[in-house]
């Protein structure tokens, strides 16, 4: 640029906002402007801004070009200026003074015309005074005119008959004519300079007005980018410091919580929802099958690990899970899941709430001839035990507040009240399990039952036990009783909670008949997140999985098939809905699911799947009656005499599980469903295999006091040895028939086993 030597990639010293001074790089030159725009690199990142070339040339003087000033000389009218320092009484100038002046410290103002050219009057003559960029000389230039100025002020007082008068930073001088003769040429000479100085001052002022409107359209531009730089920054610091302040409060409500971020979004939804929880006093809604849900509150371990509740009830009837997500940039969102059945239960429900609206309304049912069913379906530890069997005080339960106790007490209620005393019903218990397929008899020594169907396809349970009860406090001793049983075995293996289905059933029957009138089973399900154990490298573990699995697609296909009414029913696929088979049947029959759910976010998966599992039961779809006729048909005759479900009439119930909704996805694949068959097939020829080496041990244990005999025999010199042989062929005849049998089926099972390997290894590679 003109006066300055400055091009692109020097680098300057600029002056920031906050008053530090650093060095930059100039990028481009704003001819227009008169700017330039420079960059810096801090903190990580280049930085720019637009510099006026002014200011610039303030902090680097050495940019400025060093020519020497144009001076050109007046003529010889303009006599030497006048000493300003002298005193207005004096009448002799000393006009070399003006030279030995000292220079006034250099304004904003006179910075800024550093590089313009001036242009002095002096009677007739031009003094054109260029500024070659040496700031000495013109700040000096400027000095000595205002210095002028004020010795032309401070002398007028000398002048007899002139009149001086200031109008702004001009000064005119009116000569009085009437005393011209008598001024002295000293005097004149004085009034030439200071008319020749007045004009100076006044194009000096000129020169910088122009200067000034043209610095300021100049900085205009310049201004307001830094102005508008200015405030966004203001802006974006203000809000910087309000997401600290939220972050800062966050974590103080939520001291030490890792997912306090996943809290503040909860809480965010949750103050969009107007809650209005099921409370005590509403009408209690009458369904053939009803199907709720209950969240359990946070135990003592998950409020110590800082646990996150996902779930919220906003009203009776509607659940929400919020699943915490990410996004491919790992921006972390909810993802909202809303759910609806015909009851939620908060955390805040007891159990007597939640008897009250699930299993009470099904007390009246058995007494007017039908079958009710209650089922408590979730994961290990989500509250179903807590729920059916009672409160925990520490390890002991409390059997008083549990939902068996209380429709205990309701059945006793309306045994001996006026409107059902006639009919002279008893009442009998019964408690059992279900684990792995085997059935266990929990008030006997867990001794293991047989489950057969008759003729008129009623499904026996051989074997169990059945205890008369005349009051509550009985119905709770076998409660506890079986309660211990149970629990027993989870020092072991851990089987008979988490593995297993119990089973408590009360029974009415007229008095001295052996004609069920009514039954209440209560079942308590196992956990369904071991039904993913059919992946399992153990045989015992995969199959003991592959029966949960089963039992539990069963059991939702014969609830929806009860809702369908007169639809077949695959009962057969489990020794669950096997048992349970009369409980399904019956314009009588009712049924009350609760899925019992965790709210922690490390079971948010599970409590998903659940759900999923508990809103599927509850999609009823009504079925065209040729349908239903068909389905009826197609059921399996079932033999006259009593006899072990064969393997046949299964394998058609399993296969259902896949044909019974073409419309729909299937709960299960086909490598499932060949797993499944693999392992009903196993079980099946397990329990043949058990049944014919008993009948070989009963044969056996007969026959051995005979074969002891006939060893005895020969200890006699003359025994009859025609009747030894006889003897000891018929009873190896008896025996072989005993033994071939057991033979086949052992290799049969030996089969059995290779083949479920094979198929389970299909489903895990890499585990062999």
């Amino acid at each position: 640029m003109e006066g300055c030597s400055i091009e692109v990639g020097n680098s300057v010293n600029i002056k920031r906002s906050d008053g530090r001074v650093h060095s930059a790089m100039v990028s481009k030159l704003n001819q227009a402007q008169r700017s330039v725009t420079v960059e810096w690199y801090e903190r990580g990142e280049t930085k720019g801004k637009e510099v006026e070339l002014d200011i610039l040339l303030v902090l680097n003087p050495e940019l400025i070009q060093n020519k020497q000033s144009t001076i050109i000389q007046p003529s010889s009218q303009i006599q030497a200026p006048i000493n300003l320092q002298r005193e207005s009484s004096d009448s002799s100038i000393d006009d070399d003074a003006y030279l030995d002046e000292q220079e006034d410290p250099m304004t904003d103002q006179q910075t800024q015309n550093n590089n313009e050219t001036s242009t002095v009057a002096t009677s007739g003559n031009t003094l054109p005074i260029k500024a070659t960029g040496n700031a000495a000389r013109s700040n000096q230039t400027q000095g000595n005119i205002q210095r002028l100025t004020r010795a032309n002020n401070t002398s007028s007082a000398a002048l007899n008959g002139n009149r001086i008068s200031k109008i702004g930073t001009s000064t005119t001088i009116h000569n009085n004519q009437d005393h011209s003769e008598n001024v002295p040429p000293q005097a004149k000479k004085v009034t030439n300079n200071r008319m020749l100085v007045t004009q100076q001052q006044q194009q000096t002022n000129q020169q910088q007005q122009a200067m000034s409107k043209a610095a300021a359209s100049r900085r205009s531009y310049v201004v307001s980018e830094v102005e508008r730089l200015k405030e966004n920054r203001e802006k974006r610091r203000a809000r910087q410091l309000e997401m600290k302040e939220e972050k800062t409060a966050l974590m103080n409500m939520d001291p030490g919580n890792p997912n306090w971020e996943l809290a503040a979004m909860i809480r965010e939804y949750q103050s969009t929802i107007d809650f209005r929880p099921l409370i005590d006093g509403l009408a209690i809604e009458d369904h053939q099958i009803t199907v709720c849900v209950r969240k359990r509150p946070l135990s003592r371990k998950e409020i110590m690990k800082k646990e996150l509740d996902v779930i919220s009830v906003p009203s009776k009837d509607t659940l929400i899970v919020h699943e915490p997500k990410t996004k491919v940039d790992l921006t972390k969102f909810l993802e909202n899941h809303n759910f609806r059945f015909d009851y939620a239960f908060d955390d805040t429900c007891n159990n007597e709430l939640v008897y009250k609206y699930t299993a009470k309304p099904l007390v009246q049912t058995i007494f007017e001839g039908g079958m009710a069913t209650c089922f408590a379906y979730g994961q290990t530890g989500s509250g179903k035990t807590h729920t059916m069997g009672g409160d925990f005080n520490g390890k002991v339960q409390d059997c008083k507040t549990g939902i068996y106790a209380m429709a205990a007490k309701d059945v006793f209620m309306f045994l001996r009240g006026p409107k059902y005393r006639h009919l002279n019903l008893t009442i009998s218990a019964s408690f059992f399990e279900i684990y792995s397929g085997k059935v266990f008899d929990l008030l006997s020594e867990k001794n293991k039952l047989r489950v057969l169907e008759d003729g008129k396809q009623q499904v026996q349970v051989v074997g169990l036990t059945e205890r008369v009860v005349d009051n509550v406090e009985e119905v709770l001793k076998l409660i506890q009783h079986g309660n211990v049983t149970r629990t027993s075995g989870q020092t072991s293996a851990n089987a008979n909670s988490s593995r297993s289905h119990a089973v408590f059933q009360l029974v009415l029957r007229p008095a001295g008949s052996a004609k069920i009138h009514g039954k209440f089973s209560f079942i308590d399900l196992a956990g369904n997140e071991r039904g993913a154990d059919t992946n399992s490298a153990n045989r015992q573990t995969r199959m003991e999985g592959a029966e949960i699995n089963k039992s539990l697609l069963a059991l939702k296909e014969c609830i929806r098939a009860l809702g369908r009414q007169n639809a077949h029913l695959p009962f057969r696929v489990s020794k669950l809905t096997q048992v349970l088979r009369d409980s399904f049947i019956g314009e009588k029959s009712k049924t009350c699911m609760i899925a019992m759910i965790s709210p922690g976010l490390s079971s948010c998966e599970h409590t998903l799947n659940t759900l999923r599992y508990a809103n599927r039961v509850k999609e009823l779809v009504a079925i065209d009656p040729s349908e239903r006729n068909e389905m009826i048909d197609d059921e399996e005759p079932m033999d006259s005499e009593p006899n072990e479900q064969n393997g046949n009439g299964k394998k058609m119930d399993l296969s259902q599980l896949r044909s019974l909704n073409p419309f729909q996805e299937h709960d299960i694949s086909v490598e499932l469903y060949n797993q499944h068959a693999a392992i009903s097939e196993l079980q099946q020829v397990e329990d043949e295999t058990i049944d014919q080496l008993k009948l070989l041990a009963e044969f056996y244990t007969k026959s051995l006091p005979e074969l002891m005999e006939l060893c005895r025999m020969t200890n006699n010199p003359d025994y009859d040895q025609d009747a030894f042989c006889k003897r000891g062929n018929e009873l190896l005849r008896q025996l072989f028939f005993y033994a071939q049998p057991c033979a086949d089926l052992l290799t049969d099972f030996q089969s059995k086993i290779e083949k479920e390997e094979m198929i389970s290894h299909k489903m895990m590679p890499g585990k062999r």
